[in-house]
């Protein structure tokens, strides 16, 4: 049968028993009309009856020659009490008939509601279309075997794997299997890249603690400067290699959810200054500002407006700034400026932490967040680094909700910015 006649046939018999069902509606209505009249009508007769008056019988007496029914109340005292049932009737019936008119109207223009409820179906009836086409689909099992091969003749270690059988049928199938190959080989590149980044950063200290050994085991033990500079550069080494595992524990208990937060409410800005201050204390290489909603703080200074509260996990958020600020000790200039500040912005709290150092071009910024990245002008220099500081200071910073804004130009500088919510209070800003 053609698929539109068949449609409109459909689409003609639910229209029908929509019809029926607005039919019996419209019945219904009637009736109950009908019986609120009637209600009415004998709550006024009966309200005729005179006070402290006995109703002897109540009945209804035909009048042919008026063609009329009337309802009659004996009394006690058999006088009796007639009214019309056409005298009460005569002022609705125009309301009836207009009610009745109305109620034909609709039922006649729903008889040809048939295209309405064709146009209505269309999507369904395309859904339909195309799943029926899906099912004789099942049957030619001819394209799943196309597609079958070109799965297996896919190579998996190919830069450039694809999948293609050339049927429109399949193409959406193809399109979310070639995502999926193109999202494993992402991964894959990244997982390789971190294993070579790691097997290379610790290959180094190995490599010098390895070199010192065989020093002292050739000199060491008659030479008391080759002994003394060989065991200072094996505890830096160790040293060295030891934080370079730590943080990478640390990433990956955050990697697989191992990395459980103790949160307690604190006060931000009293962090920003207790780094502000040791930062102060350990480095006298650099100068070391800290200002607060603009100010410059001055050592003499010591209240922190309780505005800058704050939900988290303290170690780790205090752990988060140090990293930004010894990155832009290690990257700045010695005698340059690294300036801290903290600020408030409605329920938002930021801090910032900037330095006037090497700065970074646009396509270092969008990578600085990686593990083991370090700019060009970083494997330059002599700063070194593990290169996953700031993939940690992230990882801090993801935990707790927050954003990282990062504003950076080559030989000017690098400017964080650490936004968080604050918890509410009644301190005015």
């Amino acid at each position: 049968m053609n698929e539109n006649k068949r449609m409109t046939s459909i689409a003609r018999k639910i229209n029908m028993t929509f019809w029926l069902k607005r039919l019996g509606d419209a019945i219904a209505i009637d009736l109950l009309l009908i019986c609120i009249a009637a209600g009415f009508f004998f709550y006024d007769a009966e309200k005729q009856v005179p006070d402290n008056t006995g109703v002897w019988h109540r009945d209804f007496e035909v009048d042919k020659a008026a063609k009329d029914v009337d309802y009659v109340i004996t009394l006690s005292d058999k006088t009796e009490l007639k009214y019309s049932i056409a005298d009460y009737v005569a002022p609705l019936r125009e309301a009836a008939y207009v009610i009745l008119i109305m109620q034909g109207i609709h039922l006649f223009f729903a008889l040809f509601n048939t295209n309405i409820i064709r146009k209505k179906m269309r999507p369904l009836n395309d859904l339909a279309v195309k799943a029926q086409q899906i099912s004789y689909a099942a049957y030619d099992t001819s394209k799943f075997e196309s597609l079958e091969q070109a799965i297996a003749n896919a190579h998996a270690e190919s830069p450039d794997v694809h999948i293609s059988t050339g049927d429109k049928d399949l193409q959406s199938i193809e399109i979310a299997l070639n995502n999926l190959l193109l999202k494993m080989k992402e991964s894959e590149r990244q997982q390789a890249r971190f294993v070579s980044d790691a097997s290379h950063e610790l290959r180094t200290p190995i490599s010098v603690i390895q070199g010192y050994v065989n020093m002292l085991d050739r000199w060491g033990k008659e030479d008391e400067e080759v002994l003394t500079e060989s065991i200072e550069a094996l505890k830096n080494e160790s040293e060295h290699m030891k934080e370079l595992i730590e943080q990478l524990l640390f990433l990956a208990r955050g990697d697989s959810g191992r990395n459980s937060l103790h949160v307690t409410e604190f006060n931000l800005g009293e962090v920003m200054k207790e780094v502000w201050e040791e930062s102060c204390m350990i480095d006298d290489r650099h100068e070391y500002k800290f200002s607060i909603m603009e100010h410059v703080v001055s050592e003499e200074e010591q209240q922190i407006d309780n505005v800058y509260i704050m939900s988290g996990d303290l170690a780790m958020i205090k752990q988060s700034v140090r990293i930004f600020v010894q990155n832009a000790a290690k990257y700045s200039e010695e005698g340059s400026c690294v300036s801290l500040g903290i600020k408030r912005d409605g329920n938002v709290l930021s801090y910032t932490v900037q330095d006037d150092g090497v700065g970074m071009n646009s396509a270092d910024v969008v990578h600085i967040f990686e593990r083991f990245f370090r700019s060009d002008e970083a494997r330059n220099s002599e700063t070194g680094g593990s290169g996953l500081g700031l993939s940690i200071a992230k990882w801090i910073v993801d935990a707790h909700d927050g954003t990282i804004d990062v504003l950076s130009r080559a030989d000017i500088g690098t400017r964080f910015t650490v936004s968080f919510k604050a918890v509410r209070c009644n301190t005015d800003i």
